[in-house]
């Protein structure tokens, strides 16, 4: 971490002085994307710059920079960040850890809320719903991919993934908010902006998941001071009040 942080200044300090306002591309995974847009608004008015951010999952957005997108940060799991400085597309030494989020349970605002505080409580509460929505696995989405395979550990994914409403990415609580599904499993970050649902609670601990998201900065950014000044204040302490209200919290070392 201090290594990472000697280098983001490194850059900022070399790089010459940008005259005019930069375009920072951000690509976030979707659970980071309210903490990104609520940050990113005090640095554009700050510093100038102008920050366009777009949002996919983890796999979505590893093909997409894959194939070629223009990008100056991303934000998605460290594993992903890893594999795309082995590919040459994110710069070795810049991941930061950012953030980590575990996997709650919603349901539509008003409905009776079931019973998830135990394993057992969960099973049963996942094989009496009508529906349940959550991401996507081949999307690439990490909560979806987790989950697929925690029905399996449980025992019951012949009696709930039949009736699983599946998402490719966004909010899939939104799915529960419409009443096509009473249940959703998503990140928790991706549950409290959608309007018309509540959070029941995160998973039991036994069988949570935290999800780690990291930044790394692109090989050859537009501008790269401006690129290194964001990932700076994205990681900055000051960060972690805006973490705590969207749900999620500073990673653990």
């Amino acid at each position: 971490m201090r290594l990472t942080s000697a280098l983001l200044g490194a850059i900022i300090m070399i790089s010459p002085v940008t005259a005019h306002a930069a375009e920072i591309r951000v690509l976030t995974a979707g659970a980071m994307k309210e903490v990104v847009l609520e940050l990113v608004a005090p640095f554009e008015k700050d510093t100038g710059h102008k920050v366009t951010v777009a949002n996919d999952t983890a796999g979505g957005l590893q093909r997409r920079i894959e194939g070629g997108q223009a990008f100056d940060l991303a934000i998605i799991t460290p594993a992903v960040i890893d594999g795309l400085i082995g590919a040459g597309k994110i710069a070795a030494g810049s991941r930061i850890d950012l953030a980590q989020v575990g996997v709650g349970v919603a349901v539509k605002e008003g409905a009776p809320k079931p019973d998830i505080s135990s394993v057992d409580a969960l099973k049963k509460t996942l094989v009496a719903a009508r529906a349940v929505a959550y991401i996507d696995p081949a999307s690439g989405g990490s909560s979806g991919i987790y989950f697929s395979g925690l029905l399996d550990r449980l025992g019951i994914a012949d009696q709930v993934k039949p009736k699983a409403k599946l998402k490719a990415g966004g909010y899939v609580a939104e799915l529960v908010a419409s009443g096509e599904a009473d249940i959703a499993v998503h990140q928790i970050s991706e549950i409290l902006p959608v309007k018309g649902v509540v959070l029941l609670g995160p998973l039991p601990p036994e069988v949570q998941r935290y999800t780690v998201y990291a930044l790394g900065l692109a090989v050859a950014p537009q501008d790269s001071a401006a690129a290194a000044a964001l990932a700076k204040h994205l990681s900055s302490p000051a960060s972690a009040a805006v973490l705590t209200a969207k749900g999620m919290e500073v990673p653990q070392k």
